[in-house]
């Protein structure tokens, strides 16, 4: 994630929220944030995480590792050679590179609304362009910065991020954060991550994750197979499909709210009905598909309001129209990664043209 970055036993889409793309480095190099204080912060958590980076060889060979965290790097180099060999993605030192950061997080994203807006308040940057975040490595600054936003009569979500890519500015560690995921789950990381740093859009979120998300997907599939392991039963994807329909619906719904001319108290009272009645239909469906308690179980009983809803769809809008130009460029990643690289270099208007087309084209 360049990743919300939310999920998965793969990954779900409460792990791709918490992935949300957050390459701060360019930021802090060029100089483009708004205050000389979360310059730096930025700028020395960074740097804190640089100096906290050793080869994983050296990891793997030390006698105090724990088995398991030597198990864990064990397999994700062999997912990340794959990774550069078999999918054409970078080969450099990125996740060859081993950081304990002491915390279950690397940093904390913070998303704001307006009350009755679905637009997010934006943060650009020269490298990564304009985000719909801002993200601190300090769990106590991102609440401090949450609270003033509040004041203002924003809404506002907070998500603690396990990990993020500099787009290759700096070689990207393998977190200690991350280590707790299974191999699988941390090789799919590598591939999205290793993605962004190949191709990326500044301003385009929903084309560079829907980008690295296929990238992710199939990378993962091809990574079964050379395993010998059998294809997944069902896709982790398709249960978490029907959850963000459900999310990108109560969206719409309070979409299609704000644009009527009311007075706030109705308002606010018909969209707290809306998140209830959203509520109620997340119980139906987990009930269906998960017989019980569901994944996503605790996001929902939290508070909900815009900000929470912002970074869905942000992953899987165009990923069909990628698996189109995969299929298009032979299932050859060479090609295919110069397609996508094309597109990149197109204006955003004319890179949404294609990527219509491509799922129109996928669609019949």
């Amino acid at each position: 994630m360049f990743g919300f970055i939310f999920w998965r036993s793969r990954h779900g889409p409460l792990d791709r929220l918490s992935r949300l793309l957050v390459p701060m480095a360019g930021c802090f190099l060029l100089g483009g944030c708004s205050t000389l204080d979360y310059y730096q912060q930025l700028a020395r958590g960074q740097f804190a995480l640089l100096r906290a980076r050793e080869p994983v060889a050296q990891t793997i060979a030390d006698p105090r590792t724990a088995p398991t965290l030597r198990a864990r790097l064990v397999d994700a180099q062999q997912a990340r050679t794959f990774a550069s060999e078999q999918l054409g993605l970078p080969d450099n030192r990125s996740y060859r590179l081993y950081a304990d950061i002491h915390r279950p997080y690397v940093v904390w994203n913070l998303f704001a609304t307006p009350e009755f807006s679905l637009e997010p308040v934006q943060h650009c940057f020269p490298i990564a362009g304009c985000v719909a975040y801002r993200g601190y490595y300090q769990q106590g600054r991102a609440r401090g910065a949450a609270a003033l936003m509040r004041l203002q009569g924003l809404d506002v979500y907070l998500g603690g991020v396990e990990a993020y890519s500099t787009l290759g500015w700096f070689d990207d560690p393998i977190l200690s954060s991350m280590v707790g995921w299974d191999s699988e789950r941390l090789a799919s990381l590598i591939f999205h991550e290793l993605a962004h740093q190949l191709i990326y859009a500044p301003g385009d979120t929903a084309f560079n994750e829907s980008y690295a998300t296929f990238v992710e997907q199939e990378g993962t599939r091809q990574w079964r197979r050379a395993r010998s392991l059998p294809p997944l039963e069902q896709a982790p994807e398709a249960k978490q499909a029907a959850f963000v329909q459900l999310v990108l619906g109560l969206r719409d719904h309070l979409g299609a709210l704000y644009a009527q001319p009311m007075a706030p108290m109705v308002m606010r009272a018909r969209k707290a009905a809306l998140i209830e009645q959203f509520r109620r239909d997340y119980r139906q469906l987990r009930d269906s598909i998960w017989q019980g308690k569901g994944p996503y179980d605790s996001w929902v009983q939290g508070p909900i309001n815009n900000a929470k809803l912002l970074p869905f769809g942000l992953y899987d809008q165009y990923v069909p129209a990628f698996a189109r130009l995969y299929e298009r460029a032979g299932q050859n990643w060479r090609a295919f990664h110069e397609a996508v690289r094309s597109l990149a270099g197109q204006s955003a208007e004319a890179r949404q043209r294609a990527l219509q087309a491509l799922l129109a084209e996928g669609s019949v």
